[in-house]
């Protein structure tokens, strides 16, 4: 009986899927070749300047996209008295820095630098300095074992030990934290141990290259939070060279061993000098901004679906333009298509039954700082919105898929998450439609690639919010380089893409009730 009733459940669904389609689809249509192109081909120009956050390309595209939010008839959100929800970034420069050890006054560029990102306006001084491996304090591995380093001078590598080509922390090939936020973590657990301040050895960097240098006294543009509570010290990078004068040149040693990942929590070193270390930078005040156009819905106009994408870049670098046509120039001129075809079934009578919301981010290559800053001051109730569907690259073929099947796959992350109406839902629009391969490669929970929580439907998701990111799975070839151009989006791929992820928010804007809760959330 219970499979019966299963089989007449999912027959019941794909019916009212099915009709659903079929009204879609007159609109679907409205998501073409022609139209893509027409604002792609603005987007991803150099007029653009490569949309990097903070400067005047990423201004002129907010104007553009809103400008064609505003042709289409979108509203705006009524709270925001217009069209864009501004968020407040600063950048930092360096304006003056000393480090000095023992009588010796060390030459900036040369022989130190200090990363203005990782540093703030103090100084630190010491008369004992202390080699304290990878700088790593876990259960599983741990280079302050038996050492006390209050009010001394650290010195730590990057990097975190492997053993049997595992990582001894993670348990994996992949490293853990200590890797990824590598730095933050290091001089988080010295300040804890009551280090004074730390120098800081790259293995892969013995001396410092003319861009190295320029990276570290100016910022990239970055959120303006408070620097209050963060428990972290300030830290110079020192060259091999110097680091062997203060240690020994028995150090070349350690910085091999460093380099291949070899344990390093026995090869501690204390030499008695005085380190000296000073900096001054300065902050400038800006704004980003997210761009959003609302068509409002039926009976069911309090719930949301909201349709995503960061519209956001890399910017100009040495007079390079990275235009970003596939990241994420596809993703945004696919939500302002998709805000064309919900427009005109809206003004036929074919309305969605929820409001949907369509919402293009900036400082997603910052570290996701457009959704982050969204999420955490939403214009609408999170907990009334039903799903974000969001779309970062989806316009190009990944190197990595077999050649049979690249004319028709798209990669799909987040239907294991969350809510469990999503696979069916999904599953049964695009069986109904576009037919594509729903590929679930990085859905997988062990992806090194960590796919689920580099875009911008993760700060939906940490929030609780169903989520489903459509994406081409480009991770080489032109992936964050200046060739990742106009002319080489696949185009009728691109658009079979951009219609499902339409027929997918039709089906979920007019469905009877929004999409269950029912998976824990995981924010591992």
């Amino acid at each position: 009986m219970k499979k019966i009733l299963l089989l007449l459940t999912v027959l019941f669904c794909n019916i009212l899927v099915f009709g659903q389609i079929e009204i879609a689809k007159k609109y679907a249509s409205v998501i073409n070749v022609s139209g893509l192109k027409k604002h792609l081909n603005v987007i991803a120009s150099d007029a653009m300047e490569g949309r990097e956050t903070g400067t005047e390309g990423q201004r002129k595209a907010a104007d553009y996209i809103q400008s064609q939010f505003q042709e289409i008839g979108l509203m705006y959100p009524e709270a925001l008295k217009g069209y864009q929800q501004f968020f407040p970034i600063e950048q930092d420069s360096v304006s003056e820095t000393n480090l000095s050890i023992g009588k010796e006054k060390l030459i900036f560029g040369s022989d130190f630098i200090a990363p203005v990102t990782m540093n703030e306006n103090s100084s630190f001084s010491g008369t004992q300095v202390v080699f304290v491996g990878y700088g790593i304090e876990d259960e599983k591995y741990s280079d302050y074992a038996n050492i006390d380093v209050k009010d001394k001078v650290v010195v730590f590598l990057n990097g975190e030990p492997r053993e049997n080509n595992l990582y001894i922390i993670s348990g994996k090939e992949k490293a853990s934290n200590w890797s990824r936020y590598g730095l933050i973590k290091k001089l988080e657990t010295a300040y804890m141990k009551g280090a004074a301040g730390a120098l800081y050895i790259n293995t892969s960097q013995e001396t410092f290259t003319p861009q190295i240098i320029v990276n570290s006294q100016k910022a990239s543009t970055f959120e303006r939070k408070t620097t209050e509570g963060k428990h972290k010290i300030n830290v110079a990078t020192i060259n091999h060279y110097i680091a062997k004068k203060i240690f020994g040149a028995a150090f070349d040693d350690i910085i091999i061993k460093g380099k291949s990942e070899i344990r390093l929590s026995d090869y501690h070193i204390e030499k008695t000098i005085s380190v000296n270390f000073n900096l001054t930078k300065i902050s400038t005040a800006k704004t980003s901004s997210n761009v959003i156009g609302v068509i409002e819905g039926s009976d069911k106009k309090d719930e949301f679906v909201f349709l995503t994408a960061h519209y956001d870049h890399l910017g100009n670098q040495a007079g390079i333009i990275y235009n970003g046509a596939d990241d994420d120039g596809s993703g945004t001129v696919t939500v302002i298509q998709m805000a064309e075809a919900f427009a005109k079934a809206k003004k036929e009578g074919h309305g969605p039954r929820r409001t949907v919301v369509f919402m293009t981010v900036s400082g997603e290559e910052k570290g996701l700082w457009g959704s982050e800053y969204y999420s955490d001051n939403p214009i609408y109730p999170l907990e009334k919105t039903s799903v974000d569907l969001n779309t970062d690259m989806i316009g190009r073929i990944d190197t990595e898929r077999k050649k049979s099947d690249t004319a028709k796959y798209m990669y799909v992350v987040g239907r294991n998450k969350i809510s469990s109406e999503l696979p069916a839902i999904l599953d049964n629009v695009n069986n109904n439609s576009t037919q594509l391969v729903l590929d679930k490669k990085f859905d997988n929970p062990d992806d090194p690639n960590r796919i689920y929580y580099r875009s911008d439907h993760y700060n939906f998701a940490r929030k609780g919010v169903p989520i489903l990111f459509f994406y081409d799975g480009m991770l080489k070839a032109d992936y964050h380089k200046p060739t990742d151009d106009f002319d080489k989006i696949e185009w009728p791929l691109f658009e079979k893409r951009a219609q499902l992820i339409f027929y997918t928010a039709w089906e979920i804007a007019n469905k009877n009730e929004m999409l269950k809760r029912d998976i824990p959330l995981d924010n591992n």
